[in-house]
């Protein structure tokens, strides 16, 4: 087998077989398909696509490239959570300790930010202490002690991601939806989990910005989850404003805090929950979709979500105590500049894209991979889509740290906002299901 003649095939509109595919991914992982002819391929992959059984065959040699986890062992249906990321997304750090409240085993792998999307792992890592790099004995340890775990990415599991990724981000081909969907289910499958719910973001702040866009996605990663005997639901979910009223990450965790205490804003409560009872379903803990909501509120007005997430914080080497005391986040505050209404009248855009950049620039965010971050800068949402305002309320607050920052933020937070005279009606949260 010759890499140019995979290349070829691929470029003509041909479709691979498992053995070229296997072959493909073993040379990148190795090094001896070289990063010339690498990227030759995931061109031709971007524009000529790959149907779902190409698909699914790139995403098990991914898998295969490294080690699978088996938590078999473990009592209890092991269910993850993937977003496909967002501005002020930080449902993960609610569903995912009120999902283990209700008996899931929830072996969670998440992401760093990058560009205008936070990170899970970033905001735990505003936490003192907080470790995300785990062993796999020590996931399992977790796991079996308190059926949850917040991690990043071993380097055991799909190493060929890794190598694509570096590729695929240099060489223009990030868009791909069969690039997309190996890149997320080779980690989510070698996780060793019987169930996976997806949050597929769509609008101004989301990677996919269309709906069509995010529809092909959520069926792609869907059909290569449930072929792969992973039972994979996916939502559609809006991104067109910020999720919740914080961008960045000390502030998301006070947020996620509030919220698992009753007291947090409605449309982060309203996705965790649904999300949270959609992992449960997954799973089989529950039945219908009415038990399933039912279990994830009872965890939530009890305290179970507010406790688990106190054990995951302790288990992991974080310090405990910022559940009730947030100072311990940001022992150093930061200056705070508010942005007002230009006008009167209704609220009809806060660009998730742009207050997602603006974050960035104030240091809550980093424009490579390995760039340091500020957990204690970010933005505040005062006011969401369909609000009434008189000219100068406060819309964003922004968190910084020194004069320049600001300044390179502020165009963006002020370009974000859009006034209307028209009342202004809010769409729905999740747009549809993919089943």
């Amino acid at each position: 087998m010759r890499a140019v003649d995979i290349i070829r095939k691929k470029r003509d509109g041909g479709k691979l077989e498992p053995a070229e595919i296997a072959f493909f991914v073993e040379g990148v992982t190795r090094g001896t398909f070289f990063d010339y002819q690498a990227s030759a391929l995931l061109m031709a992959i971007l524009l000529r696509g790959m149907d779902d059984e190409e698909t699914a065959w790139l995403t098990g040699s991914m898998v295969d490239s490294g080690r699978r986890l088996d938590f078999s062992d473990l009592a209890g249906r092991k269910v993850d959570k993937h977003s496909t990321g967002g501005v002020g997304d930080k449902t993960s750090l609610v569903l995912a300790p009120l999902a283990a409240a209700c008996g899931a085993i929830v072996p969670m792998m998440s992401g760093r930010g990058l560009g205008h999307t936070g990170g899970t792992l970033d905001k735990l890592e505003a936490i003192p202490g907080f470790r995300v790099d785990l062993s796999p004995a020590e996931i399992r340890d977790s796991l079996a002690a308190i059926g949850c775990v917040i991690v990043g990415q071993t380097a055991e599991v799909a190493p060929a991601d890794k190598a694509l990724y570096a590729l695929r981000d240099v060489t223009g081909t990030v868009e791909s939806v069969p690039l997309i969907t190996a890149s997320i289910m080779s980690k989510k499958i070698a996780e060793g989990i019987d169930g996976l719910v997806l949050d597929v973001k769509t609008g101004r702040g989301a990677f996919m910005e269309t709906i069509d866009d995010a529809r092909r996605l959520a069926r792609s990663l869907v059909a290569v989850g449930n072929r792969a005997g992973v039972r994979t639901n996916a939502l559609i979910t809006a991104m067109d404003a910020p999720l919740g009223q914080t961008v960045g990450n000390a502030l998301e965790i006070v947020e996620c805090l509030e919220t698992l205490k009753g007291r947090g804003p409605s449309d982060l409560e309203t996705l965790s929950v649904r999300l949270a009872a959609e992992m449960l379903i997954v799973a089989g803990i529950a039945g219908s979709a009415a038990d399933a909501e039912a279990r994830v509120r009872k965890a939530l007005a009890s305290g179970a979500g507010l406790q688990k997430f106190t054990e995951i914080v302790a288990r992991q080497g974080g310090d405990a105590r910022v559940v009730q005391d947030y100072g311990r986040l940001t022992p150093e505050p930061a200056r705070r500049r508010s942005v007002g209404a230009p006008a009167a009248g209704y609220l009809a855009l806060l660009d998730a894209g742009r207050i997602g950049r603006a974050a960035a620039l104030l240091g809550a965010g980093r424009s490579r991979v390995g760039e340091p971050i500020d957990h204690g800068v970010g933005i505040t949402v005062r006011a969401k889509p369909g609000a009434h305002l008189q000219a100068g309320d406060p819309v964003l607050d922004l968190h910084y740290r020194t004069d320049e920052t600001l300044a390179l933020a502020l165009p963006l937070a002020t370009g974000a906002i859009a006034i209307s005279p028209d009342a202004v009606i809010p769409g729905p949260l999740v747009l549809e299901e993919i089943r």
